[in-house]
């Protein structure tokens, strides 16, 4: 199986796609399939959000390195237009009162699909229209800051996990 960890910022060769939702993309330990089916292994810091085409490389089990093209896969997604740019405002405002991870595009929000955000935003005056699309949230005041990545590596591989339970020996 192909493992993927680290992060590149090019490569000469692509060797796959691996389409992902955004629930997916925020998980930091997943197994998942390439687009030509292929079964690979996804490690990354806890945290680490991959973004429509991030790059990861990896080696499969014959020790090749592989790099492979992250893409956002289309999700049911609710799209937020309004007459002003202030009633749009409005509505970015009462979202994220509520907490909800939005998309913030030229003119125009992408929320998940809820019903009862929905009815909510068309209380606001704002034209609600489902749509599948790539959902690329802002990832927060908090969120995109410094990282200490060292060579790229998103996480070590675990090849085997021993787990430490009280009354076990020390240096075991």
């Amino acid at each position: 199986m192909l493992i993927l960890n680290t992060k590149v910022e090019r490569a000469d060769l692509i060797h796959g796609e691996l389409v992902l939702p955004y629930e997916l993309r925020e998980k930091s330990r997943l197994r998942a399939a390439l687009s030509s089916g292929e079964e690979v292994g996804v490690f990354t810091v806890r945290g680490t959000v991959l973004r429509h085409g991030d790059l990861l490389k990896g080696s499969d089990d014959s020790g090749q390195e592989r790099v492979v093209k992250i893409m956002a896969a289309a999700e049911a997604t609710y799209r937020i237009e309004c007459a002003s740019p202030h009633a749009l405002l409005r509505c970015a405002f009462h979202l994220g009162n509520r907490h909800t991870q939005a998309h913030v595009g030229d003119g125009f929000l992408r929320i998940r699909k809820d019903a009862v955000l929905k009815e909510m935003l068309q209380g606001l005056q704002a034209t609600v229209t489902e749509e599948l699309a790539a959902f690329e949230p802002e990832s927060g005041a908090y969120g995109g800051g410094h990282h200490h990545q060292h060579d790229g590596l998103l996480a070590p591989v675990p090849l085997r996990q021993k787990i430490h339970r009280p009354g076990d020996e020390s240096g075991t």
